[in-house]
């Protein structure tokens, strides 16, 4: 009896795990044929993806997931005269992938470009890229959003005066542990780094270590190892990646490469980075007239990265990337050709391969998960 009961508890498991849902969420530009945010059902299977749901909201360029997969958090990147730019609230059903508009908060300036939940589920962080301002937004107990309980302000300039004539908060990323923030600012070439305070939502300078990176070379993204000791920076305007160890002392510097293959001297713009979730690979893209993938391998002894080989996003302004839960598909948004292209990934070589599966969608920018 109880061989027959231990059986069956482990066919339901197979069966629920089999039925688990993985939903690919799609932030967007509506200035095109997009509406707002998309939601897809994904096969880890086959890699095919199915529209099941979408959402009108203006401009939704960067989302964020809270911890327990209920809400969906979506900047509003625009910039209306006295008001700035907005963050959205969503609440999401995982039987259906339905989203449904809680309600909207000013992000606290202008043109919010990034966004991230907290990992205690009572906060969002957001990034206003053209003011150079970071906020701090408390969730209320339905996932909405309360008005903003912090707010940093970035001032300076650097010397690409197209670029950098001043603050451009381009990220805003949590450290694992949730102690700190660490925001990158295009504008200023520093990586800002703040206390965070899970009780009453405070950024704290003094609690931070900030980096100064090299003149002119835009730090854009940034992202974590899996193991918590290595941190990456993907720098928008030189094209580079810049490798960090990160102990209770902060952030120190151990290696800085290119993004681009050796001898490339046409138009670019670095994008988007991030590790793999087996943490053996890390991956950057490149826009403008190169629109590729950088693939690293990661020596796991010393997190240093060697280059593996560039790969073709098959489109054009690859933003934001990200990978399917299982860690077996690479999606890439191709902004500017209004698809997002399935990628295979090889977990031994880390190379891409095609699927010849797309995503058909306006000014895609972003992917995010509900697994």
């Amino acid at each position: 009896m109880k061989l027959m009961f231990s059986i069956a508890l482990v066919c339901f498991a197979l069966t629920s795990f089999a039925q688990r849902k993985q939903y690919l969420l799609a932030g967007t530009y509506t200035n095109g044929k997009s509406t707002g945010v998309y939601v897809y059902d994904f096969d880890s299977k086959t890699g095919a993806a199915t529209v099941i749901d979408s959402i009108k909201t203006s401009n939704p360029s960067y989302l964020a997931v809270s911890t327990d997969k209920k809400f969906v958090y979506a900047v509003n990147e625009d910039a209306e005269p006295g008001v700035g730019g907005k963050v959205t609230a969503f609440s999401f059903d995982k039987q259906s992938g339905k989203l449904s508009a809680l309600n909207q908060q000013r992000s606290m300036g202008d043109h919010p470009c990034y966004i991230t939940a907290d990992k205690t589920g009572k906060w969002v962080i957001v990034g206003n890229y053209s003011s150079g301002t970071a906020a701090v937004l408390p969730v209320q107990k339905d996932g909405s959003l309360g008005e903003a309980v912090s707010t940093v302000q970035h001032k300076g300039s650097s010397i690409n005066k197209q670029r950098q004539n001043s603050a451009h908060v381009h990220a805003t990323v949590l450290s694992p542990d949730n102690r700190f923030l660490f925001v990158p600012d295009l504008g200023i070439d520093k990586l800002m780094v703040y206390g965070f305070n899970v009780v009453n939502g405070e950024l704290d300078s003094s609690k931070g270590r900030s980096v100064k990176l090299e003149d002119g070379s835009g730090p854009r993204h940034f992202d974590f190892h899996p193991n918590g000791r290595w941190a990456y920076l993907v720098q928008e305007l030189a094209g580079t990646i810049t490798a960090f160890s990160y102990t209770k002392n902060g952030l120190a510097k151990f290696q800085r490469i290119s993004t681009l293959p050796a001898g490339y001297n046409k138009p670019f713009s670095s994008a988007d980075i991030h590790v793999s979730k087996d943490g053996k690979f890390l991956y950057a893209s490149n826009r403008d007239s190169s629109n590729t993938i950088a693939i690293f391998r990661i020596d796991p002894q010393s997190g240093r990265l060697s280059l593996v080989g560039h790969q073709s996003t098959l489109g054009k302004t690859p933003r934001n990337f990200n990978f399917d839960p299982t860690g077996n598909f690479l999606l890439v948004a191709n902004q500017r050709s209004d698809a997002i292209v399935i990628f295979k990934r090889n977990a031994q070589t880390g190379l891409l391969r095609d699927t010849g599966k797309r995503i058909n969608i306006g000014s895609p920018v972003c992917i995010k998960w509900i697994d």
